[in-house]
């Protein structure tokens, strides 16, 4: 996938990073002394000793995108309920997150903070595609380990310029096939109106769909975009409505997806399948539109949902909400976000232990070398892979569809791998 231009932009935001980073010579004075012996000799060693792992994360805490900043809550939990345990391979993690308010330099200033002061072994989750390409630069020239971004962007994947960069949700492309091929076989007549954000996310998800349906039945007859500065997308969806088409593919993060939603139920002449992209498909999306509003609602997961009941004796599922409970009360076990957190760092945990050297390079070479790892918080027959010309770790999804008060499982998962091929294709 091409980049676009909000990347461009993000780029011009990490150029002002690298430019003061050149300046500061004082970076390899304080880092001398930081290599490691032996075997991995020569490799780096800041932020991670015998007795400790210092990582920082990068979320909205705050702004349009707040939402997700409960994912951070999740991620916090699985840490600290590992170093009750003795941590990981004896080493006690510190998980430092930093707000970036969804705001690309914003995110630069809190990278920069994080690797030069906090000075930690990884950025673990930088979320957002915006925020993401904004630091990846600096990271990458600085040999930081950026490893499980939350965004579901191709570029993570295809992208060779970045070897300390890499994904972990199933990549945006993929994603939209997943819905493209359900619509081929249900709605194989289906007339498409696409609300997206205005940005490499929104564009890189409506790029795969448009891309999975040429040549089909199946066509997209009206398109609106938003801007994440948006107060509301009610004139987009007013504009789609007239289009009178009969799915409505909603590409969209959480305070937009449920003000497309409202408008959706608002407008009781229009009736679409309205389908959400993953990103946006908590229940704390839908909630405030009221559940008996989303009621058919159709999207795409890989990991358990923690209002399901099928996962009440689940024993990961029982882990996660005991240690949430304990480690970050008032929090919202049923939040799939805080379920996602949990499980990115699950996955962290599974590459630090297959690192062969405790360094950056080797937790970069262990991300990219992950053979079908099980992560207990992911579906069934969800597992982590990346090898050589590979570096998407999660590449299975499971449509599911609104029902009741929660999400249900329907059809099989899907290998995009095997379905699709490579999202470069």
């Amino acid at each position: 996938m091409r980049k676009t231009t909000v990347l461009r932009a993000a780029a011009a935001a990490s150029a002002v990073l690298l430019l003061a980073t050149a300046c500061n010579s004082r970076r390899e004075q304080d880092e001398q002394g930081t290599a490691a012996d032996g075997a991995c000799k020569g490799q780096q060693t800041t932020g991670i000793t015998d007795k400790t792992i210092k990582l920082g994360g990068i979320y909205p805490l705050s702004g349009p995108a707040s939402a997700y900043g409960t994912i951070s809550k999740g991620v916090d939990t699985y840490f600290k309920s590992v170093n009750d345990k003795g941590g990981i391979d004896g080493r006690t993690v510190e998980f430092v997150v930093r707000d970036d308010g969804y705001q690309p330099p914003k995110a630069v200033e809190e990278a920069r903070r994080l690797v030069e002061q906090e000075k930690v072994f990884a950025v673990f989750q930088t979320l957002g595609t915006p925020s993401t390409a904004a630091v990846w630069d600096y990271l990458n020239k600085r040999k930081v380990p950026q490893p499980f971004v939350a965004t579901g962007a191709s570029l993570w994947g295809t992208d060779d310029k970045h070897p300390w960069t890499i994904g972990w949700q199933p990549n945006y492309v993929s994603e939209s096939r997943v819905y493209a091929k359900y619509l081929k076989d249900e709605k194989p007549k289906a007339k498409v109106a696409v609300l997206y954000q205005n940005d490499d996310f929104g564009k890189n998800l409506l790029g795969g769909f448009t891309e999975a349906v040429a040549g089909s039945g199946i066509k997209v007859v009206a398109e609106e975009s938003y801007e994440v500065t948006d107060p509301s997308v009610a004139a987009q969806m007013s504009s789609l409505a007239r289009s009178k088409a009969d799915v409505l593919l909603n590409i969209t993060t959480p305070k937009f997806g449920s003000q497309a939603l409202a408008a959706d139920a608002k407008n009781t002449k229009w009736n679409p399948l309205h389908i959400v992209n993953a990103v946006s498909a908590s229940a704390t999306v839908l909630k405030p539109v009221g559940f008996k509003n989303v009621q058919g609602l159709v999207s795409a997961t890989y990991f358990k949902d923690p209002a399901d009941p099928q996962w009440a004796d689940d024993a990961e599922m029982k882990a996660y909400k005991d240690a949430l409970r304990k480690y970050a009360p008032g929090s919202d076990p049923t939040n799939q976000y805080n379920a996602y957190g949990w499980a990115v760092a699950s996955s962290l945990h599974k590459a630090l232990d297959a690192m062969k050297c405790p360094t950056r390079e080797g937790l970069r070479d262990a991300v990219r070398n992950l053979k079908d790892v099980k992560v207990d918080m992911l579906l069934p027959g969800v597992t982590l892979a990346t090898g050589r010309g590979d570096a998407f770790p999660i590449e299975t999804m499971q449509l599911m569809r609104f029902k009741g008060e929660r999400w249900q499982l329907f059809g099989q998962p899907v290998d995009t791998r095997k379905e699709f091929g490579s999202p470069a294709n």
